[in-house]
């Protein structure tokens, strides 16, 4: 925990203030190759980060994003390594501790920070705990691990309707998402201090904050404060050793149900509003976002004077942004949405330049297309337009296109990492009086951001009366606009598909 105090106190307070940033996920095997295998790696990720933030903050030709999120490193049988075998070691494909950390002090020399995946609801079934609580019963690690007992109905199916109970000779195991990751049993002191020492080895390492997989199934679906107490006990562990610490947690559920889980960590990731705004562009209508955000705040603030939402668009595990919305003018839109919320924004690698990605969980993590067709660093883990049926865009056919996606992504952070209202502030929500017109205001420290989003594919009107008799005056517009503030009354016209920000 950072201390205590009021809320004002939190948020003025400079390790709080440290944990905000724009964050880019990375698909290690898909980013780049750095060792000339085919496969992503993390000298492919050094040699590019300038492409992510040169750590110069005049310059506009990199993405400048100050958060790195890595898939899992670790050693695993499978090509994403959500299945760990080995938690003090970076996977050889991947590449060497030394490599990682020579990663953290490039990253840190530009003002990038580090978190990485942890996965630690489950193992892999490969993992030496897991084989040896296997072949010997009486083995200190059996009880790392959930088995079946005489009053078990091992033909328990789990929330998706996929069985839980796997066999293991004549014994079975719980493996809430398939036989080859079976669930630790954090009912054991053994395994949380297990957990607290691969955490703190990391934390040697030099990285700045975990990303917690499947945070909301360390215990059954109907113990969630069970769930709360371990998270807390990990939170204060971690934190004793660096009190900056960012921790990230995956909660794919209701607000309400992922609001308690704010007690624990900085920020969880809001998939309802990602929903939400990929709804709402496609459309073309408002669904309410701003005061669903105020909302989810409400929720957020009950557990937690400090939270820092976490939206984003899409992930590793959904269909990609561009296939839900096939256009870049909505993808745009899409865009300035999640970038203007209050929040961590989480980018999604490949977002940024329009690619596309779905059904089977290979197509969502296809190779960044850094070249029109092949160049040094492509990785070539799979074929780019596998089951995808169609051309990826790339980097290089974007560079110097003002008009490209990656231009719009590029002004738009830049935008957010200079402005400390659009970075802290917090929401509050403005009638437009028109559906298609998202508008609100962020806040901070006395400081006012205006903030209007047009969805539709037409000029749109709104009218507002403006509690702040202050001149307002333009701090981005990515369209033509024509609008008046006199005598406290804001009108506008706003042009299709296009944000217009007021200060």
């Amino acid at each position: 925990m950072i201390g205590s105090g009021s809320a004002a106190d939190w948020t003025s307070n400079d390790i709080y203030k440290s944990k905000h940033g724009v964050y880019y996920q990375i698909f290690v095997r898909a980013f780049a190759d750095g060792r000339g295998d085919g496969l992503g790696d993390l000298r492919g990720i050094i040699e590019n980060l300038d492409y992510l933030n040169d750590g110069n903050p005049h310059t506009k030709d990199d993405l400048g994003v100050t958060g790195l999120w890595l898939t899992p490193i670790h050693p695993s049988p499978t090509y994403h390594k959500y299945d760990v075998t080995d938690y003090y070691e970076v996977d050889p494909e991947i590449g060497t501790l030394e490599d990682f950390r020579e990663l953290v002090q490039e990253a840190h020399s530009r003002g990038i920070r580090v978190i990485m995946d942890l996965v630690v609801n489950h193992t892999s079934s490969s993992h030496p705990w897991f084989v040896e609580a296997c072949l010997d019963p009486n083995s200190p690690y059996r009880d790392y691990y959930i088995w079946a007992d005489g009053d078990t109905n091992i033909n328990e199916r789990g929330p998706w309707g996929q069985n839980v109970w796997h066999p293991a000779g004549n014994d079975h195991y719980y493996g809430l998402f398939w036989d080859g990751m079976p669930d630790l049993n954090y009912d054991n002191p053994r395994v949380r201090a297990e957990i607290k020492e691969i955490a703190q080895f990391w934390i040697e390492q030099g990285v700045d904050g975990f990303r917690l997989d499947a945070a909301m199934h360390i215990f059954a679906h109907d113990e969630p404060e069970r769930a709360h107490v371990w998270w807390n006990e990990f939170r204060d562990y971690v934190t004793s050793l660096k009190p900056d610490i960012y921790l990230v947690a995956e909660v794919w559920d209701r607000s309400n149900v992922v609001a308690p889980y704010y007690a624990s960590f900085d920020s969880n990731f809001n998939f309802h509003l990602a929903n939400l705004i990929l709804r709402s562009v496609n459309s073309g209508f408002d669904v309410g976002i701003a005061k669903v955000v105020q909302g989810h705040h409400e929720q957020f603030a009950q557990y937690s004077p400090w939270f820092i939402d976490a939206p984003f668009l899409t992930n590793h595990d959904q269909d990609r942004v561009m296939s839900i919305l096939n256009h870049k003018e909505t993808a745009k839109m899409a865009a300035s949405l999640y970038l203007t919320l209050p929040g961590n924004p989480f980018i999604y690698y490949g977002e940024e330049i329009g690619m596309k990605g779905v059904g089977a969980d290979e197509n969502k993590r296809e190779p960044f297309k850094w070249y029109e067709t092949t160049g040094p660093g492509q990785s070539e883990w799979r074929s780019s337009t596998f089951n995808v049926g169609q051309w990826q865009p790339s980097v290089e056919g974007q560079i110097g296109d003002e008009t490209s996606l990656l231009s719009h992504y590029r002004n738009l952070i830049q935008l957010r990492e200079s402005n400390d209202v659009l970075k802290y502030g917090k929401i509050v929500p403005l009638e437009t009086e028109n559906r298609c017109v998202v508008g609100f205001i962020r806040e901070w420290e006395g400081q006012q951001v205006w903030v209007f989003h047009n969805l539709a594919d037409s000029k749109q009107m709104v009218e507002i009366r403006a509690q702040t008799q202050k001149p307002l005056r333009t701090l981005y517009s990515d369209g033509i606009h024509a609008w008046t503030h006199m005598k406290g009354l804001l009108k506008g016209e706003l042009a299709p598909q296009s944000s217009l920000i007021l200060y």
